[in-house]
């Protein structure tokens, strides 16, 4: 098997793969590539999933149940602490206004009659005061919705972990590689890289916004684009968020990250003022005590979104052997990923399992007609 992309998504993969015995060798680009994994809020994240595709919300809630056991696996063996925390997560609402539209939101899953969602629920100001014993919230904070089964983890150990499992595992791994041509001669696929020529006789790319001009080369279309997020990283702090915040958070070794920004502005990376003083303010107005937080860092990352922000994955049907996955939650989907959809792949029938993922969700003015 061959994985084009080395970042969460194609490692996570290859992990679940090479674990079943299969021989892989993944193609890694370079560091200067645009990686989400760098640039990752690091959200294992179920409640915010499922509104309009309720596969996707059993899809995340699969793999947030997963997480826990997939985390000690890596950890046992390779010695990285994933950092996972998976207490709960709050979805802060300032204002009446944007309570009550999470209020309806969460109301629209419950009449979906899906289990998964039944632990979702909303937490009025008094009930999220209780849960933050000695934490002071900003006035206009109405309350928040909460999941007890959403948390977060250091997503670059998560990178690491599985990159050092790929090696323990033997999987052939080569970094600054990045594919440029695909081609397919008697059922075998042969990748052209700066590098040389690589071969098999299957194929998944995984390349995230790569995988957009390497798809029609194996008759799959990728209709991704790519949505800027700032975030911003203060000093450390005495812990008082023992909770996941989806916007705030505070990591293990105490900074707290504030995020993120939602900007279409194609492939720049670039940081402005205008966005981290939005993201400064919002986090202000949730907990006051933060505008006496040094700022320590900054950085901007590139999301790999699909129309309706779900996964995609796909199997080619003018070229056996080759699919397509891609999608945004790339740590929340990694233990789904390693340990159910890898082997799904490896057999080569996704089944209707996977069926909602499928590209026949999209209609052509999506750009996802196969290549000729």
């Amino acid at each position: 098997m061959l994985i084009i992309g080395g970042g969460i998504v194609g490692a996570s993969l290859a992990a679940g793969m090479a674990g079943r015995g299969a021989k892989v060798c993944v193609l890694d680009g370079g560091d200067t590539d645009l990686r989400a994994a760098r640039a990752n809020f690091g959200l294992v994240w179920v409640q915010s999933k499922g509104h309009d595709m309720p596969a996707y919300g059993r899809w995340t809630r699969q793999s947030a149940d997963l997480w826990p056991d997939f985390s000690e696996e890596l950890a046992d063996r390779t010695g990285f602490d994933l950092q996972l925390s998976q207490k709960g997560g709050l979805s802060f609402c300032v204002g009446e206004e944007e309570l009550e539209q999470k209020r309806s939101r969460i109301a629209r899953l419950h009449n979906q009659r899906e289990p998964w969602s039944a632990d979702i629920h909303v937490l009025e100001r008094a009930e999220l005061e209780a849960l933050l014993p000695g934490v002071r919230l900003g006035a206009k904070v109405a309350g928040a919705s909460f999941c007890p089964q959403d948390g977060d983890c250091d997503p670059l150990a998560l990178l690491r972990a599985l990159h050092a499992t790929l090696a323990f595992q033997n999987v052939a791994l080569h970094r600054d590689t990045k594919a440029e041509r695909i081609a397919r001669e008697n059922g075998v696929f042969r990748v052209g890289t700066a590098k040389g020529a690589f071969a098999a006789p299957r194929l998944i790319l995984a390349a995230g916004h790569g995988s957009r001009e390497l798809a029609p080369q194996v008759g799959l279309a990728a209709p991704i684009r790519a949505q800027r997020g700032q975030i911003l990283v203060t000093e450390r702090m005495q812990s008082f968020l023992p909770y996941t915040g989806d916007t705030i958070r505070q990591t293990g070794d105490g900074t707290v990250m504030i995020g993120a920004t939602h900007e279409d502005v194609g492939f720049d990376l670039g940081t402005t003022a205008d966005g981290g003083a939005e993201l400064a303010r919002h986090a202000t107005e949730v907990f006051p005590d933060l505008a006496q937080a040094k700022l320590v860092r900054t950085w901007a990352g590139l999301r790999v979104l699909t129309p309706d922000g779900c996964p995609l994955y796909a199997e080619s049907e003018t070229h056996e052997g080759a699919a397509l996955v891609t999608c945004h939650s790339g740590v929340t989907l990694a233990a789904a990923h390693a340990r159910l959809l890898a082997p799904a792949l490896l057999a080569g029938r996704l089944g209707e399992a996977f069926a909602p993922f499928g590209p026949a969700r999209f209609g052509k003015g999506d750009d996802v007609s196969q290549a000729a």
